[in-house]
């Protein structure tokens, strides 16, 4: 394994001084399609595409409760098409968000409990890191690193005395790449190695590129939470959860968004949804997000491509 000193450059910065290289949101005319493909869940929360057939996702029925102590969260596997669920553990206090290798290992952060699992190809499941302070967000870069955020002091920044901070580790030494954000929340990385977070307080998502410069990407957002990467169409989608169980008809505000990271074009692709919480691409382009509130999964594809719901011309 590549040493992580090889090619990490740690930066310490917080929100307030970050180089302003966003660009405001506009509102445009929305070109998706959506569709629920998975139904009676119970808070279903993280997800992850596993190719264009399956998807991981956690359900926090009781979020902080053991399964010894009465919990029943999960970690699962859907197959699409033929709606098959399987628990893939039960009963850990909190399994926030995953992420899934290249080889086919799935991490997922247990917020409360300050771990983050793996789950190897053979099914089995053993502690990644443990001692962490709230791990939020989660993603594998190609090399096999594995970052992660830390939200302890959810919406306090460096300088009022927050500690949250962004991360990346090869299961023994942890970088911080940053300190002092007031709310790291999720994350995703390219394959060149850029990362991009949701910083859902601060109203922002943030880009670290290859050289460990941190900016500002996208700013005068609403409580950014979920973000994922196309990376083959440079396309990033992310959630904005202003108004959590509160759908468009009873005058929710919640978003789900893509910005062309080559033209900086924004658009919507959802309105309305109650709680859009994490959100993924499959390989095919297909965009899926939890609804936590409403226990669904929502697929949405884009018109313009001229696709089935499978991805296929």
């Amino acid at each position: 394994m590549l040493s992580l000193k090889t090619f990490i450059k740690p930066t310490t910065i917080a929100v307030s001084v970050l180089t302003l290289l966003a660009f405001d949101v506009p509102v445009q005319a929305q070109d998706y399609e959506t569709r629920v493909v998975a139904t009676g869940l119970t808070r279903p929360t993280g997800i992850t595409a596993g190719g264009n057939r399956t998807l991981y996702i956690t359900q926090l029925p009781t979020p902080g409760v053991s399964g010894r102590n009465g919990g029943s969260n999960t970690v699962d596997r859907l197959r699409l098409g033929t709606g098959k669920l399987v628990h893939l553990t039960t009963g850990e206090p909190e399994p926030t968000n995953l992420a899934l290798s290249k080889k086919g290992e799935l991490y997922w952060t247990c917020k409360s409990a300050g771990v983050i699992l793996e789950r190897n190809r053979k099914g089995e499941v053993s502690p990644f890191l443990t001692g962490l302070s709230k791990p939020s967000g989660i993603d594998v870069d190609r090399w096999g690193f594995v970052y992660f955020t830390q939200v302890p002091t959810p919406g306090v920044n460096g300088p009022n005395g927050g500690t949250n901070t962004v991360n990346v580790s090869d299961g023994v030494d942890i970088e911080v790449l940053t300190l002092g954000e007031p709310e790291p929340t999720d994350i995703v990385v390219s394959k060149s190695g850029e990362a991009y977070w949701t910083c859902k307080s601060a109203g922002v998502i943030l880009e670290r590129d290859c050289d460990g410069v941190v900016s500002v990407l996208l700013r005068n957002l609403s409580q950014p939470t979920g973000i994922a990467l196309d990376d083959r169409r440079g396309l990033l989608y992310w959630t904005e959860v202003p108004t959590p169980g509160m759908s468009g008809a009873n005058g929710g505000s919640n978003l789900v968004s893509v910005v062309n990271l080559h033209t900086e074009e924004v658009e919507i692709v959802d309105t309305g949804d109650p709680e859009p919480t994490d959100i993924t691409v499959a390989p095919n382009g297909s965009v899926f997000w939890t609804c936590s509130s409403a226990g669904v999964i929502v697929q949405a594809r884009d018109v313009r491509e001229h696709c089935d719901w499978n991805g296929q011309d």
